[in-house]
């Protein structure tokens, strides 16, 4: 599914569109609801993107907007249309929480993805096997974590998109790379893909190394989307240790997190140094006949 088919895309684009036209129209909220018969609140959730909105209820408010353009009204009720299509991840909707399937849909709709890690390594940089053994470290079952695998590879197709890639950005501290998730052999083949995706022209990895001391970064994990179609549109992914936190709507925080990515940027060090720090790493793990020889025993 490209980006522009992308049903979250859609959604955050229609209802950017009905603000600006609402705003356009110098329409008070209130105004309209009244007007429409409609509670503040609906309207408001429609123009947050919290919930769809129906052709007819879409047709009315345009109307009242005054658009009457045949062929305007006619790509809007498109795009609602296009909004309400199914996705990848909708077929998980019995398995995970609606937070985590919007989660989803915003990685995957996003034309910008600025992701910082000082624990683990994104989900979208994971090999199947270092995905794995960090899911067995909870209290999943053998079928959650087969399941959970699936869609953390799943995700990983946007690494491939073949129209209009989107740019991702990531930093993890130093420490990452070097924990040994699921022993050396599954790390190195880890580390050899972060190389391998650090060529791509649309990714870059950087690394917070020990040596810059204390710094921002260690305050937590977070990841911030941005979406197309409207400037400085973001949504905000704050992560801890017992939940995650989704911030959809408060541009305010979400410039903070921006502004808190590009300090990071300064101070890690640059993308074209990640091999060299990669190959240092590798250069510490036991060989791969080493390696062998422990697990035949």
């Amino acid at each position: 599914m490209s980006q522009g088919a992308n049903p979250v895309v859609q959604q955050r684009r229609l209802r950017s569109e009905l603000r600006q036209i609402r705003e356009d129209a110098g329409l008070f909220q209130k105004d309209v609801a009244d007007a429409l018969e409609w509670s503040v609140s609906k309207l408001i959730r429609i123009e947050t993107g919290a919930v769809g909105i129906s052709k007819t209820d879409l047709i009315a408010l345009l109307h009242h907007y005054g658009v009457t353009d045949q062929k305007r009204v006619d790509e809007l009720v498109e795009v609602s249309r296009s909004s309400r299509q199914t996705a990848w991840w909708d077929k998980y909707r019995d398995r995970y929480p609606q937070q985590f399937l919007t989660f989803l849909g915003y990685e995957a709709s996003a034309k910008v993805l600025r992701q910082f890690q000082v624990l683990t390594l994104p989900g979208l940089l994971q090999t199947r096997d270092y995905a794995r053994a960090i899911m067995q470290t909870g209290k999943n079952t053998a079928e959650q974590i087969s399941v959970g695998v699936d869609v953390r590879l799943e995700r990983q197709r946007l690494l491939d998109q073949p129209e209009n890639p989107p740019k991702l950005f990531f930093i993890v501290d130093e420490a990452v790379l070097r924990r040994q998730v699921g022993g050396p052999k599954v790390m190195r083949e880890q580390l050899l893909r972060l190389k391998e995706l650090n060529r791509k022209p649309n990714i870059s990895i950087q690394i917070a190394r020990f040596e810059i001391g204390a710094y921002i970064g260690m305050r937590g994990a977070f990841t911030v989307f941005e979406f197309p179609y409207e400037d400085e549109d973001y949504a905000v992914l704050l992560e801890y240790a017992h939940r995650d936190v989704l911030v959809p709507n408060d541009p305010e925080q979400a410039a903070d997190f921006v502004e808190t990515f590009y300090e990071l940027e300064d101070v890690a060090s640059p993308a074209t140094e990640t091999d060299k720090i990669i190959d240092e790493i590798l250069a510490t793990f036991p060989s791969e006949a080493t390696e062998e020889v422990s697990a035949s025993t």
